[in-house]
């Protein structure tokens, strides 16, 4: 496994992150394929023993079991100072608008019901999970730094945002002498390829982390076209990011499965080989044993400018669909529906 730095952090991570949306009750989610406690725990111990320090969670993941299985399991085969963990909090419900409950305090009650669901003390990265509108940036920027100054947690990231309202809120950070944004995990991958319009510029300028989620297109990139499995047949939300352009990304998944078969390795390590010369650490879920192990392996895998090439060229623009979508002013009022205990975006 490889290490780096994330962003102006001072956190050593590794370059895979676990992504934990697939773990969690069943019954507490939107998704019938995530796992039990105790294969849960088998993927984490195993991501573990392959050198991942790296973890992603939130609140929002199957009413906060994901949050909880991953503290266990951490608690029981790591040491809290040699791992990374990451979660996300929740935008205000209007319930919580209507009682005047102010931003500031609606990160407290989140940063406390994490920690309670993680049996932990802090967490190292906490992410604004998507951009509020019913919210003034000042207060969002202000809650966190609050939290991060009372130690609950050591840094903060964003997630599913525009480049400029991620300017926009380290500027006012910047301004204030608050805490700002570390890392930014939004949506990116080899056939989602939109945030190298304007994102991966500025976190490159700034020094901010990208940790992508839907690494691996929800499994488009990592088997052959026609290949299929039950997330791939459930997930209507990743069928909406994907269906428009089948028919052009399947040129680039059949080129991943050419180099995969040319090099002896799976289609998931040339697919994050490649994400790996872009970012700083993908998140990419496990729901079996083998998945983590392919994912790990990607880490140390180097592609060469040629074939790097090779997977680009056919790109072509994608539009922004479900959660980019929806952040704009007008679609947030229509889709402002969350509850406490259900996530905000099937990520």
């Amino acid at each position: 496994m490889q290490y780096t730095q994330l962003g102006n952090s001072e956190l050593k991570v590794s370059r895979i992150c676990m992504g934990c949306m697939g773990f969690g009750d069943a019954k507490n989610g939107q998704h019938s394929w995530t796992l039990d406690e105790e294969h849960s725990r088998e993927i984490i111990r195993r991501g573990l023993e392959l050198g991942v320090n790296f973890f992603d969670t939130a609140i929002g993941y199957q009413n906060g079991t994901s949050e909880q299985y991953l503290g266990r399991a951490v608690r029981d085969f790591a040491r809290r100072e040699d791992v990374v963990i990451a979660t996300k909090f929740l935008p205000r419900t209007p319930e919580e608008i209507e009682r005047g409950i102010s931003g500031q305090q609606h990160i407290e009650r989140m940063i406390d019901t994490s920690l309670k669901n993680l049996g932990m003390d802090y967490v190292d990265l906490y992410i604004y999970h998507m951009w509020d509108y019913e919210t003034p940036l000042y207060d969002i920027m202000d809650g966190l730094n609050r939290i991060v100054k009372a130690g609950k947690a050591r840094y903060i990231g964003i997630s599913n945002c525009f480049a400029w309202q991620l300017a926009k809120a380290n500027a006012l950070a910047e301004k204030e002498g608050f805490a700002q944004f570390v890392s930014v995990q939004s949506h990116y991958n080899l056939i989602f390829r939109e945030e190298e319009r304007e994102m991966a510029g500025l976190c490159a300028e700034d020094n901010i982390a990208m940790t992508p989620y839907s690494a691996l297109a929800g499994g488009r990139l990592a088997r052959l076209p026609g290949e299929t499995s039950k997330r791939l047949e459930e997930d209507s939300y990743a069928k909406l990011k994907y269906d428009a352009t089948a028919q052009q990304d399947e040129i680039i998944i059949r080129r991943v499965a050419e180099l995969a078969e040319k090099r002896g390795v799976s289609m998931t390590e040339i697919s994050l080989a490649w994400l790996l010369t872009k970012v700083t650490a993908p998140v990419a879920g496990a729901t079996k044993l083998h998945h983590i192990e392919g994912v790990a392996k990607a880490a140390d895998l180097v592609l060469t400018p040629e074939e790097i090439t090779y997977l680009e060229e056919e790109y072509i623009p994608h539009r922004l669909v479900g959660v980019m979508a929806q952040n704009t002013p007008a679609a947030s009022k229509q889709q402002h529906v969350w509850s406490a205990g259900n996530p905000i975006a099937k990520k």
